[in-house]
């Protein structure tokens, strides 16, 4: 996407006018209303990520008047601009913004310390969903994440009944047959195995035979043949 605010807000409007057309397109009646819902909730992450791109772009539009004081008080002349990534929960979002630096000094940003950008640049609000995420959560703190991070209230009852309900299909699942595995599609494969033992072996022309065979001697010689054709 453009660093250009003006393209970027013309796009995110046709973005919205076709958000707007899949829920009361023709093809509205037809979908399945889960559907509907994971599909809007993806886009409008995806719309939310572009208007939080829009804000970012649009603040660091501006370059800050050189030379800038950094936070410990050292004069930074202006040196170029800077890309960073915001993982927000509406995903990564990535801006240049202008940076500020001498030699021998670490680069500042100006823009950073004006949004209170983190260090890592993680949102508190993406952190504070995965601290939650990765603890062993009773229904009460599932009750806390949800308004916490969804502004979505529940009632522990609520809760409790669909993790009742969640527990009673675990049983069916497991007894349900396993879907056969369709069987890969037959080769046609031809294999010819001839073995010979005891054949005889062809005499040069030019040796005469003996008129008297010596005590075990034979007068022809045989060797053992093995071959096979794929």
């Amino acid at each position: 996407m453009t660093s250009n605010p003006e393209p970027m807000v013309q796009q995110l409007q046709h973005e919205f006018h076709t958000l707007l057309v899949y829920v009361t397109g023709p093809d509205a009646g037809s979908q399945r209303v889960d559907t509907v819902e994971l599909t809007r909730f993806r886009r409008r992450l995806a719309l939310g990520a572009a208007l939080l791109r829009l804000v970012l772009v649009t603040r660091a539009a501006g370059r800050p008047a050189a030379p800038v004081t950094a936070p410990d008080g050292t004069r930074l002349p202006y040196h170029d601009q800077r890309p960073t990534t915001y993982d927000s929960v509406f995903g990564k979002v990535r801006v240049a913004r202008h940076s500020f630096t001498a030699p021998g000094q670490e680069g500042f940003c100006p823009l950073d310390a004006a949004l209170s950008l983190p260090a890592r640049c993680y949102a508190d609000r993406l952190r504070e969903w995965a601290v939650y995420g990765a603890t062993n959560a009773s229904d009460r703190e599932s009750q806390m994440v949800l308004e916490h991070i969804l502004g979505l209230s529940l009632s522990l009852q609520a809760l409790e009944s669909a993790v009742a309900e969640a527990g009673g299909d675990v049983t069916p699942f497991y007894e349900q047959p396993a879907e056969p595995a369709a069987a890969p599609p037959a080769a046609t494969i031809l294999v010819v195995h001839a073995e010979g033992n005891g054949g005889p072996m062809v005499q040069p022309p030019t040796q005469r035979p003996a008129v008297r065979l010596a005590k075990g001697q034979k007068r022809t010689k045989k060797q053992e043949a093995v071959g096979t054709g794929l």
